[in-house]
């Protein structure tokens, strides 16, 4: 293998090209982006970015002195990929052969069906976005949040700090709920309350109006939100389009083997457009947070360039965090219906606990708020666990 186009040039991309040259690949490899921006830091979009206390430079992922030989081809999109020939297809007529390729095309945001392109309506996932919202933040009033993901809850915890007036509207009875279950849920969404932010659960949005810009967010159940700004947090898709015809198989993302293999040889996914085999689970699913992007890649690496031959280490638990107001929380592992929910340090009242979920009395998944230290002990237990 003398050539690898990795397609996607964000952290799971970036991370797939680090990985290569540390496994020993020394042939051609071509980073290829949508955006026109170098790999940046994602997390930091809507918190530190938003509120100013970070700049567009300190959100590189690039060392000032690394190297990674890579040919940059940047602000153009991947529109189809031929299996025979092993040619990414460029939007600008040109095409990427390769020996090898990652897919790392990451998510879209879903944005809200018939919002009529009013001014004052963002989705966050780019830099690009970001810029937008942030713009938008500084002149508002009344920030209007659909949707109380971590994404959602992390922007109004943001908005709440720049003095916005904020109202987050979340479908589902209950946020976090199929992450964290009834109980933990509603003490991470308390959040909300606790810092003067108003938090409507159980109805769903009809539309929004306005003429040119918004100015409301009309819900289902006939009442109306003043609105200057609408932030759009209703989750993300798997950038997969342009594979359809491919002969890759897709279903929620690209499905691949627990190792990163797709069914076309020679070709690997990783980060959020990959649904990975997960033998924890017993079926295909996406992880969509910032550390599967980070590590998954080196596995898919060692797939990539031993034609499979070489089974790579599994995958660590599924790990995230949020920082919401004044708190960091953390999760990982998976929880379901019907786990043990036992708080094992601090207390949930004041927001600074550590509650472990069992299964068979096996620890299965750990949610702490503001007990980092704790938190870590717990997660190299729940990884130990996941690994054997």
């Amino acid at each position: 293998m003398r050539s690898i186009a990795v397609v996607g040039a964000s952290l799971a991309g970036l991370s797939a090209a680090r990985a290569l040259r540390n496994q020993g690949f020394d042939g051609r490899l071509t980073l290829i982006g949508t955006e026109w921006h170098r790999p940046y830091d994602r997390p930091p979009l809507s918190k530190e970015f938003l509120a100013g206390r970070l700049s567009e430079a300190d959100l590189s992922l690039e060392a000032e002195d690394e190297d990674l030989g890579v040919e940059w081809k940047l602000g153009v999109t991947a529109v189809g990929l031929d299996p025979r020939s092993r040619s990414v297809l460029l939007g600008d007529g040109t095409s990427e052969r390769a020996d090898g390729i990652v897919i790392a095309t990451g998510a879209t945001a879903r944005s809200l069906p018939g919002n009529g392109g009013l001014d004052g309506v963002h989705t966050l996932r780019s830099l690009d976005d970001a810029r937008a919202l942030r713009a938008d933040l500084v002149g508002g009033r009344r920030l209007v949040v659909i949707g109380a993901g971590f994404i959602g809850a992390e922007v109004a915890s943001t908005a709440r700090e720049l003095g916005l007036d904020v109202t987050v509207v979340e479908a589902a009875p209950i946020p976090f709920a199929n992450v964290l279950g009834a109980e933990m849920g509603t003490t991470v969404a308390s959040l909300h309350g606790d810092h003067g932010v108003r938090l409507i659960c159980g109805v769903g949005v009809r539309a929004l109006t306005g003429t040119d810009r918004v100015n409301g967010v009309l819900l289902d159940d006939g009442r109306t939100l003043p609105a200057d700004v609408v932030l759009v947090g209703i989750g993300a898709r798997p950038n997969v389009e342009w594979l359809e015809g491919s002969g890759v198989q897709l279903g929620n993302g690209v499905l691949c083997d627990a190792a990163g293999a797709t069914n076309v040889p020679g070709v690997v996914a990783v980060g959020d457009c990959a649904a990975w085999f997960d033998p924890a689970v017993g079926q295909h699913h996406r992880v969509e947070h910032w550390t599967g992007a980070l590590q998954r890649p080196a596995a898919a690496a060692v797939t990539l360039l031993s034609g499979g031959m070489t089974v790579p280490e599994p995958p660590k638990s599924p790990y995230f965090w949020s920082d919401q107001y004044d708190t960091k929380i953390q999760f990982v592992g998976y929880a379901r219906p019907g786990d043990k929910l036992v708080v094992e340090e601090g207390d949930v009242a004041n927001r600074s606990f550590l509650a472990v979920y069992y299964r068979d009395d096996q620890p299965v998944a750990v949610l702490s708020m503001n007990q980092v230290r704790l938190f870590t002990r717990w997660r190299r237990r729940i990884d130990a666990v996941t690994t054997r």
